[in-house]
């Protein structure tokens, strides 16, 4: 039923294609009215109308709602991330699923909103509130977007208008080939889009992996992971950086001069093409830093060295990436202090400190000290 109610509330968004109603009681109209009048949301509209929710009728009673609304420019963005067209992602088979991930039942203004908070959405999953620098909504994939408009209100709800679409967890960046309309006499494959951008290229396009990018860039291996390939990269997402930051009690930047650093990076990186489909549970392979990692596939969710593995098989031209929540630490990696010309900086006491045991390779040992990894063993 709840589900449902989901699908009437963005049908209500359908109805910007009509003119608009004025209140008649001087107050807000409805969501739909009112963000006619709000931002340009042409794209929005076009998804909603082929995703098949017009059908679903709003009851003018129903709500309140609060709809985190992308302008054209928020889509424009995601369509050139993703390397598509519009046309791409209107037949994406889960385009109903991205646009209910933009709906929360009920009236969450921003004066109501707190830094860390998640909110669930009527597609099911979660999003998170940072209000380090202003309000943004963090996506399951780590990607963010940035409240351009707060509090718009309507008579059903509030509007929040936003400079990113949000990506679920479940959404899949392939999309699938349309059959042909006329069979052949043969059977024949049908065929698969060719990548068209390199691994280095795909992760600098991803806000979701600007941490990686600049490690990428310290470490000098831009150029290394741009070559002709194939590799398979285990890429963490900015929220994997962040944990490992907490553990290490350090900043991007003392992690960014760490000497070894690019011993963590190679750690994430296997010699040949490695699809989803080649992994076996148990299977152990040799990394370009020389230590082994592991897939483990008897749970829900694969891990490779206890990282968890969210999105597979994003094909680039020299290689293949998959998306991990976590960073791989590898056996040879030494943290050292990096000293601070003229600045003192003050004893911070004790710190909380995520569990070390989600970043650190499955089967070794780990010890966070004096901000000092130690060397692991297996």
């Amino acid at each position: 039923m709840k589900k449902l109610v989901s699908l009437m509330v963005v049908a209500m968004l359908l109805m910007l294609v009509t003119p608009v109603v004025a209140d008649h009681h001087g107050g807000p109209g409805t969501i739909a009215e009112v963000a006619t009048e709000a931002g340009s949301f042409e794209t929005l509209l076009a998804a909603l109308t082929e995703a098949e929710l017009a059908e679903t009728m709003a009851d003018e009673d129903a709500g309140p709602f609060t709809v985190f609304a992308p302008t054209n420019d928020a889509f424009e963005a995601l369509l050139a991330a993703l390397g598509i067209d519009a046309a791409d992602l209107l037949a994406h088979p889960q385009l109903a699923d991205v646009l209910l991930y933009h709906v929360v039942d009920g009236i969450a203004e921003s004066g109501n909103l707190t830094d860390g908070m998640e909110i669930e959405t009527l597609q099911g999953e979660m999003l998170t509130v940072d209000l380090s620098d202003g309000v943004e909504i963090v996506d399951a994939m780590g990607g963010s977007a940035a409240v351009t408009d707060a509090d718009v209100e309507a008579s059903n709800g509030v509007i929040h208008i936003i400079d990113a679409v949000l990506v679920p967890a479940a959404f899949s960046l392939e999309v699938e080939e349309e059959p042909t309309e006329e069979p052949t006499e043969e059977p024949t494959e049908e065929p698969t889009e060719e990548p068209t951008q390199s691994i280095v290229e795909i992760a600098i396009a991803n806000d979701a992996f600007s941490t990686l990018v600049a490690a990428l860039q310290a470490a000098d291996l831009v150029d290394a992971l741009s070559g002709e390939g194939p590799f398979t990269v285990f890429a963490p997402t900015n929220d994997a950086f962040a944990a490992l930051l907490t553990a290490l009690d350090i900043t991007a930047e003392e992690l960014l001069a760490q000497p070894d650093l690019a011993k963590v990076l190679l750690h994430h990186v296997v010699s040949g093409k490695v699809m989803a489909g080649d992994l076996s549970d148990g299977l152990e392979a040799e990394t370009l830093n020389g230590d082994m990692v592991k897939f483990d596939l008897s749970g829900d969710v694969p891990t490779v060295n206890g990282a968890e593995i969210s999105a597979t098989d994003i094909e680039a031209t020299n290689g293949v990436i998959h998306v991990i929540d976590s960073v791989m630490i590898p056996t040879n990696f030494e943290y050292q202090e990096i000293e601070h010309e003229d600045e003192d900086v003050p004893e911070t006491g004790t710190n909380s400190v995520y569990p070390v045991a989600a970043l650190i390779v499955i089967g070794l040992g780990s010890l966070i000290a004096g901000k000092k990894l130690a060397k692991q063993s297996k």
